[in-house]
């Protein structure tokens, strides 16, 4: 090995336990599980946890990170000794947590570190987690005190960057769904007629992203379908409530929006009277979802804070206007795949559009 190969290791290992560090910051478990090799293991022995695996890894840290108020986690450089295409190593950590049930503290701890060289580069072969110094006194600091309201715009309103779009499309399609990245809410709305057969029976979520986008209109005053939603609107709801459920359940498109999207790959719907949940979980012969850049999110612990948050909050004023009534999440539906390949598309945006 040249002096020059050792050093790139070097500073590839360092950058591989930088990144992990980020990951866990930004509650990115994918990405984070992505460090690891097939057969890599996590360990924290004094929680006890033994995670084998990137879907392990990955599912183990969505647990624990649902616990957290807030975590800070600092690294600091250790030792790496390379052996050809393997190394073992050391990295200090300092944390600061608190969790939502009330337990707080901080630590000082040390990764012990064996690392393989991949075809995609260094990677985790195991991470065993040390806790050297505990301390779970009351913790004097606190977390940003910003509404939930200025939190959640700051957060859930920007677009994403084209990098965790295209890590969230990925992700979707290693979970069947079939995803199109484009530009804007117009390229959206030309796609969306090329998706739908002429004469289909197509049923409309209740969506900001839709109407704005004039895909409500297209497909419900366009006469172009079977428009189902139209249809109901003639249909007596005292005495046909069972028959109009029955045609929005199961039409041969159903098309609308989500709350949030993971970038673990999973969709997150929340609605007040369910309408469009059937349709989307499987009865619809095939399910549109148009999903703005901003509603990109790490994981399912913050897609149901994005819901929560923000979503809802926007949601009740819009029927209030409308209606006279505050909207509820009252059925919340999370879908992690499809069973068919394609039975679901999703058209991803770089624009945000909608809550």
């Amino acid at each position: 090995m040249t002096d020059f190969q050792a050093i790139a290791d070097r500073v590839e290992i360092e950058a591989l336990r930088g990144e992990f560090t980020d990951a866990a910051m930004m509650r990115d478990r994918a990405r984070l599980a992505a460090l690891f090799t097939d057969d890599g293991v996590l360990r924290m022995p004094n929680i006890p946890v033994e995670l084998v695996g990137p879907a392990q890894i990955q599912a183990g840290g969505e647990r624990l990170q649902a616990q957290w108020e807030f975590f800070v986690q600092n690294t600091h450089p250790g030792t790496v000794q390379l052996d050809g295409d393997t190394a073992t190593g050391r990295t200090y950590i300092q944390e600061i947590a608190r969790t939502r049930d009330g337990r707080q503290g901080q630590n000082f701890a040390i990764y012990h570190d064996r690392y393989r060289r991949t075809g995609d580069g260094w990677k985790f072969a195991e991470r065993v987690y040390e806790v050297r110094y505990l301390d779970t006194s009351p913790l004097a600091g606190s977390a940003p005190t910003a509404t939930d309201a200025d939190t959640a715009a700051s957060t859930f309103t920007g677009a994403a960057s084209e990098a965790r779009l295209q890590r969230t499309a990925a992700a979707l399609r290693a979970n069947n769904f079939a995803v199109e990245v484009l530009d804007d809410a117009a390229a959206a709305r030309a796609r969306v007629e090329g998706l739908i057969p002429e004469g289909a029976s197509v049923f409309t979520g209740a969506s900001e992203t839709l109407r704005l986008s004039g895909i409500d209109a297209d497909i419900n005053g366009g006469g172009r379908y079977d428009a189902v939603k139209s249809r109901t609107l003639t249909m007596d709801r005292a005495t046909s409530t069972r028959d109009i459920w029955r045609l929005i359940a199961s039409p041969d498109v159903i098309v609308g929006s989500v709350a949030a999207v993971t970038e673990t790959g999973s969709l997150v719907v929340a609605s007040a009277s369910g309408s469009q949940l059937p349709g989307y979980a499987g009865a619809a012969g095939h399910a549109i979802w148009i999903v703005g850049a901003q509603k990109v999110v790490p994981d399912l612990s913050a897609a149901l804070h994005r819901v929560e948050a923000h979503c809802l909050p926007l949601e009740s004023a819009r029927a209030q206007a409308a209606y006279g009534r505050p909207s509820a999440a009252n059925r919340v539906l999370i879908l992690n795949a499809e069973l068919e390949p394609g039975r679901g598309t999703v058209l991803l945006l770089r624009e945000p559009i909608g809550f």
